[in-house]
Order: structure tokens, then sequence, then C-alpha cells
């Protein structure tokens, strides 16, 4: 019994110090975000960035560090609407899909292409709204007619739909 008691306050363990490590990871990415988005200064005001990965062309600024100011601002929100996506626990966090999916599309218009950066087809994000808002009113109605039916607070409901999974592939399994 012994055993199997220190076996598991091992495993309790193992999983904190991953939660520990993970929580670590998300932390120092918030607070260096504003050197993150700052790194567009590095960049040379110039058409052409060269360096010894890549060369880039800047065609609509005509201004290689304008082009990654853009890119910078849209990526910077981006990373913070997928950590708010990856650690919410509130039964309306598949929302945060639709402008995860706008902000990748604006990343990909601003590699890519290069010119109208900030112009968007609300057609491409339609069908994921689609998906998303019965999905969103689905779960809604389902917790306001447990508000009906039972005597739950608001707060006991939301921890009945929130999801606690045991690590960050499972988690991502869940949403694929």
């Amino acid at each position: 019994m012994k055993e199997l008691q220190s076996k598991f306050q091992l495993e309790d363990k193992n999983s904190i110090k991953k939660r520990f490590f993970l929580g670590s990871i998300i932390a120092t990415l918030i607070a260096g975000s504003p050197f993150l988005f700052y790194l567009y200064n590095y960049v040379p005001p110039t058409t052409d960035w060269e360096t010894f990965l890549f060369t880039y062309h800047s065609g609509y600024y005509e201004n290689a560090q304008t082009a990654m100011w853009m890119l910078t601002g849209k990526l910077i929100t981006l990373l913070f609407l997928v950590i708010w996506f990856f650690t919410c626990r509130h039964w309306w966090y598949h929302a945060l899909l639709v402008p995860i999916i706008m902000y990748i599309y604006q990343v990909v218009i601003a590699i890519y292409q290069d010119t109208k950066l900030d112009e968007f087809d609300l057609v491409y994000l339609l069908p994921i709204m689609a998906l998303i808002i019965p999905s969103i009113y689905l779960i809604r109605a389902k917790v306001f007619n447990k508000i009906n039916d039972a005597d739950k607070t608001m707060q006991e409901l939301e921890d009945e739909f929130k999801i606690r999974p045991k690590g960050f592939m499972n988690r991502l399994k869940e949403y694929f």
C-alpha cells in the first residue's frame, strides 16, 4: 500500500513539475513580449533585408522595418490569443478560434504578399464561424438548461464544463 501511495505521490510531483515548467515558459513569453514586439527595430529600414538565413524584399511598404513592424504586431497578438486559448478553462473558449484564424490568415498574407495587410475577406472565416458559433450557442443553452433545472450556481456549472487536460498533447488532441 505504501509503495502504491509513494508511486502516486511521485507521479503527482512529476505532473506538478511539468505544469510549473510549462507555466514558466508561458510566463516568460508573456513577460518578454515587449522585447519580441520591438525586434523590428533590429531590421534595417531598407527595401531588402539580408540575413544568413534568408533575404527579405519588401514590396508594398518598400521598407523591411515597416513590414516587420506590421508582422510582429500581428504575431504578438496571435501569441497571446493562442496562450489564452490553451489556458482558458471557461466553456466559451472555442470562440477564441475565430480571432486566432483571422490573425493566422493576416500573417500568411503579410508574409506571402506584402500587400494590403489589413484587408481581410470574411468569406474565408465564414466556414469556421459556421461551426464555432452554433457550438458555443449549444453549450450556452445546456448551461442555462441546467440552471433552470437545478439549484447550482453559475460557478458550479462552469466548473462542470471546464476541461482539465492531463498534458499539453492531450489538450491539443481535444481540439483536433
